[in-house]
């Protein structure tokens, strides 16, 4: 076998093993649960909307949805309040100081959020943040900012110095030379650096697991446990409230699909 047939079906096995679950879930949405486990991979003959109108409606996807777009939102806009000023300060301020603090920061990405539950549920406990959705925002910001540092970081040490040196010519402080310099040419970063905090606060289920009690506070991964029985599971139901809570992600990286692809390419034409 030639090296380009190799990659070929390597490449043919990689796209197989992304599209044929992908396949089993949403026809899997529109059939009966005799049809998914009769025929998985087959299109639906008799397509029905009656899985997701049980998920939504029975299943209380309604809220939980609302609930996990909050959360997501809130955390993104706090993780990249914090961490741009941050990143900024690493990537520009010469010394000891900056990388110190960009060690410690990082450090955090050596550090499995599982090892840090038990001090942070004590801690957010006798704060009276857990149960809350503030509580979860807080979490998930704590969990996501060492991302958002060690990547915004990375772009904004190959921004050329002669910019902030022309912009301190013109009086500019350091936070002028944040808002007008770092900031606009950080877009394609910014926004690679959304995407990927999006994908990893809608999809965090370890918060709200150990956090959340009652269903006034339950996030969508949460809510789709409740579709798992102990005997029967009933499968095209949770495939439609899986297929539901895929929409905002896709929705974000199409909206941010220019950007973001600008942001992954950004390093790979500097000399």
């Amino acid at each position: 076998m030639t090296s380009r047939a190799l990659r070929a079906a390597c490449l043919a096995a990689a796209a197989a093993a992304v599209v044929l679950p992908l396949l089993v879930v949403g026809f899997g949405a529109l059939k009966t649960l005799p049809q998914l486990f009769a025929h998985p991979l087959a299109p639906p003959l008799h397509p029905t909307l009656d899985n997701y109108r049980r998920a939504v409606g029975e299943g209380g996807l309604g809220p939980a949805f609302a609930h996990s777009l909050a959360v997501t939102g809130g955390a993104v806009l706090l993780t990249l309040a914090l961490a741009v000023p941050a990143a900024f300060f690493c990537a520009r301020v010469p010394g000891r100081a900056s990388w110190a603090v960009f060690a410690v920061l990082v450090a955090g990405l050596a550090v499995p959020a599982q090892a840090a539950v038990v001090p942070q549920y004590v801690l957010f406990d006798r704060l009276g943040l857990t149960d809350s959705l503030t509580g979860l925002v807080l979490a998930d910001t704590v969990a996501t900012l060492p991302t958002a540092v060690f990547l915004l970081g990375g772009f904004l040490r190959g921004v050329p110095g002669e910019l902030y040196e022309a912009a301190a010519l013109d009086g500019a402080g350091p936070v002028r030379s944040l808002v007008s310099v770092a900031l606009p040419l950080s877009r394609p970063a910014l926004a690679t650096t959304a995407v990927f905090l999006c994908v990893m606060d809608w999809n965090d289920l370890l918060y709200p697991l150990l956090f959340v009690r009652t269903p006034g506070a339950r996030t969508l991964p949460l809510a789709l446990l409740d579709f798992q029985g102990e005997f029967l599971t009933d499968y095209p139901v949770l495939f439609a409230g899986v297929a539901v809570s895929s929409l905002p992600v896709v929705a974000a990286y199409v909206l941010l699909q220019r950007h973001f692809v600008a942001g992954l390419t950004a390093g790979a034409v500097r000399g």
